[in-house]
């Protein structure tokens, strides 16, 4: 008898506590932050497909001129080598692109 009623006691905490974490919180701002929030968001217009696809291009051509200039300085990406961060600092160093990671992380 003490095993089913411990029992329903957990069931009913399990179903308290799954209601519990579905409910959203209450947040407690004013009115006039949400607005303020709503208004700021409006201004700000959403890049269009063609922008976005532009970005992109633009930042890949950045990313392989950057590894070309690495490459040239002597860093081989397709190397499997225990001293790569050093051999990649070294070609950064070298070649002037990037900042070099601190040695103590």
């Amino acid at each position: 008898m003490k095993s089913f009623a411990i029992k329903r006691i957990m069931l009913g905490v399990s179903v308290v506590a799954l209601v519990a974490g579905t409910m959203p919180l209450a947040l407690a701002q004013g009115s006039t932050d949400a607005a303020a929030q709503q208004g700021a968001a409006a201004s700000t217009p959403k890049p269009t497909k063609a922008e976005r696809k532009e970005a992109r291009k633009q930042a890949r051509a950045k990313k392989n001129a950057e590894l070309k200039k690495l490459e040239e300085a002597g860093y081989q990406p397709s190397q499997n080598d225990p001293n790569y961060p050093d051999k990649l600092q070294a070609a950064q160093k070298k070649a002037g692109v990037g900042a070099a990671a601190p040695a103590s992380q």
